[in-house]
């Protein structure tokens, strides 16, 4: 049967009207529509859901699920083996775990980094006396020396440092306990001693200590060429009076205090207010003007050209800008001397680096300048002309063994504690860093 021209036209714009609103259609379906023999709008090539099911593309095939992650452990247990003793299986499991491989190897070395840090090297002989006699010629044409001491030239006192490898840090993070001679015992050394011998020849003009022990003060250096600038176990002062007044004693005034607690428990013998300590926690900032000597450290740094820094690990003294000259060019800042065990912050702009005891240098160094050593006497300790006798009243505020001009005999004015086999602590030992450390709960 023939189609009539109204139902060809009206199948043309239907199947445009299609193509349109559908242009996903394939060209070909169309062709086959219009193939067909049938009347009206018929296809002799079958149903309508044929041709449909004719032009549908295939569906796509669905990717393989990933694999799961191999567990950090197992990871971490096959890196701990040498290359020759992993399985197949097991260099499989790595190189699917490329990601977590390279943050493991990464985590490995920073730890490895770390030990080597914390690690005490010693320069051998040769080398170490090649390096003093170049320090000896740094410190010939210094035009302003300052000297940085740190814990490590109190070690030879029998007074642990903080960072060694038996440091009060290092022992404290791993939960043992600290134990030291009685203070009262300890003496300055032959570091002490060399460089209040080096201050008095106008060698050095200014020293700058972390140290708390005193010592420096009881070598005879004076007060004005020291910034003790964590303070001075020997020293309480009274804030009340303008300016503070110093009292200088015989014994360790810290006994009572510790970290944000600074009262000594006595008073004031012009005022009657409370005297607190002088020392500066980790962590606390020190606002007293003496004996920390902050303006006398600062003017120091800034007219230094050259520093010598003894026995410190420069891990708290790298934190105080006003002590490096950061605000001058490099040019301009001072040429930097280290004599440490351990790797400090500072190592990368050191002019030189030994790797020694302070004590072993200092006694090259002296030499090298032709200069001698004068010993320590206590009879001579400047300690005793400076300090303030207690009051009657005040005889039993303290439990800590007095120092003594004679190791039998007690100062005047001071009652000596009876001795005691049980290590003696300085208040400040410790402090700050057991805040942080968490302690197991006793059952």
């Amino acid at each position: 049967m023939r189609r009539c021209t109204a139902c060809r036209e009206a199948e043309a714009e239907a199947r445009v009207s299609r193509e349109r609103w559908q242009p996903g259609v394939p060209a070909a379906r169309s062709a086959r529509r219009r193939s067909g023999s049938g009347g009206c709008g018929r296809s002799s090539s079958g149903s309508a859901s044929v041709r449909y099911a004719a032009a549908r593309p295939a569906p796509r095939p669905r990717p393989a699920p990933p694999s799961p992650p191999a567990p950090r452990p197992q990871v971490s247990r096959i890196l701990r083996k040498a290359a020759a003793e992993r399985s197949a299986e097991e260099g499989r499991l790595l190189a699917e775990s490329e990601d977590l491989v390279t943050e493991l190897q990464g985590r490995s070395r920073r730890r490895e980094g770390l030990k080597r840090r914390q690690e005490e090297v010693c320069d051998d002989p040769e080398e170490l006396r090649r390096k003093v006699r170049e320090l000896a010629g740094a410190v010939r044409n210094a035009k302003y020396l300052v000297v940085y001491t740190g814990a490590g030239i109190s070690t030879a006192a029998s007074i642990p440092d903080y960072r060694g490898p038996n440091g009060v840090w290092t022992l404290l993070q791993k939960g043992r306990s600290v134990s030291a001679a009685d203070l009262s015992e300890a003496e300055p050394t032959l570091t002490h001693m060399s460089i209040a011998r080096l201050h008095e020849q106008k060698l050095v003009q200014h020293v700058v200590s972390q140290n708390c022990d005193g010592l420096h003060l009881r070598s005879g250096l004076p007060r004005t060429a020291i910034s003790e600038l964590h303070g001075n176990m020997y020293i309480e002062v009274c804030t009340a009076c303008t300016p503070n007044r110093e009292y200088v004693r015989v014994f360790d005034v810290t006994e009572r205090t510790a970290l944000h607690r600074h009262q000594t428990g006595r008073a004031c013998h012009k005022c009657g207010a409370q005297l607190r300590d002088t020392i500066v926690h980790f962590g606390e900032r020190g606002t007293l003007g003496q004996p920390l000597n902050w303006e006398a450290a600062t003017e120091a740094a800034s007219k230094a050209d050259t520093i010598l820094c003894l026995g410190s690990s420069l891990k708290v003294l790298k934190k105080y800008p006003r002590l490096w000259c950061m605000t001058k060019p490099p040019s301009r800042r001072p040429k930097l001397y280290i004599v440490n065990l351990q790797w400090t912050p500072k190592d990368d702009w050191a002019a030189l680096k030994l790797h020694g005891k302070c004590d072993d240098v200092m006694q090259l160094l002296m030499d090298e300048l032709g200069l001698e050593i004068p010993p320590y006497s206590r009879w001579q300790d400047p300690i005793f002309a400076l300090a303030t006798p207690l009051r009657a009243d005040e005889e039993g505020t303290h439990s800590r063994k007095s120092l003594c001009r004679s190791r039998e005999e007690p100062p005047p004015g001071e009652r000596a504690a009876p001795l005691s086999s049980a290590p003696v602590l300085g208040g400040w030992f410790g402090r700050g860093c057991t805040k942080r450390t968490k302690r197991k709960k006793v059952t």
